[in-house]
């Protein structure tokens, strides 16, 4: 997928655009997640606040990732995995040289960042896997939706509004999404080991 032109500064002011255009990079953009504390909150933060409030949850991040990765030049595109007895968690996505990689922020380790090396968004959705778990250690992703570009609500300044931006998740609930197993694998899903569940939970934030 080839990137965008830059014919716009999307209703950020020009210090704003420099602070994003120094990220540079798809990881560049997750660094300033990682470095950014995780926030536990009923809300719907459009890119300009988390860009000055430098924190966000889940949700906040995959759209301010979005948001930046069009200023670098690259679709503004967010994926929702969907997940049972758990909450579902939104991915910024984007390809290199026609591999996928995404960027996100999650209150567990493993639900971040990954390399653009997957051939196919389904091969993405599966590396989140094993990481996707809920605190009954039970592996909780069921499915993956198509790629949706936030722009299609550029007339709601969906980058700059200073409301929440509630619109977008309303949005991603109401799409189709593909389903990652077969009826007998879900059935026979084992819990996750102890190690792996207490290295997930490094950094952890509870409410």
């Amino acid at each position: 997928m080839a990137k965008i032109a830059r014919t716009s500064d999307f209703g950020f002011t020009p210090l704003e655009l420099r602070k994003i255009r120094a990220l540079k990079t798809p990881y560049g953009i997750q660094r300033f997640l990682n470095e950014t504390p995780y926030h536990i909150a009923r809300s719907a933060w459009s890119p300009r606040r988390v860009l000055h409030g430098r924190t966000s949850h889940c949700l906040e991040g995959a759209i301010f990732a979005a948001a930046a990765l069009r200023v670098l030049g690259f679709p503004p595109l967010v994926v929702d995995l969907e997940a049972e007895s758990d909450t579902d968690h939104v991915i910024a996505v984007f390809q290199v040289r026609g591999h996928w990689g995404s960027i996100a922020n999650s209150n567990y380790a493993g639900c971040r960042y990954r390399e653009p090396v997957h051939r196919t968004l389904r091969e993405l959705a599966v590396s989140y896997f094993d990481d996707y778990y809920n605190l009954r250690g039970e592996r909780t992703l069921r499915t993956y939706s198509r790629p949706v570009d936030l722009s299609r609500f550029d007339d709601r300044g969906w980058m700059t509004d200073a409301k929440d931006v509630w619109y977008i998740p309303e949005y991603l609930c109401e799409i189709s999404h593909t389903e990652l197993l077969t009826p007998w694998q879900r059935k026979n899903l084992n819990r996750l080991d102890k190690r792996s569940f207490e290295s997930g939970l490094h950094g952890h934030r509870w409410k």
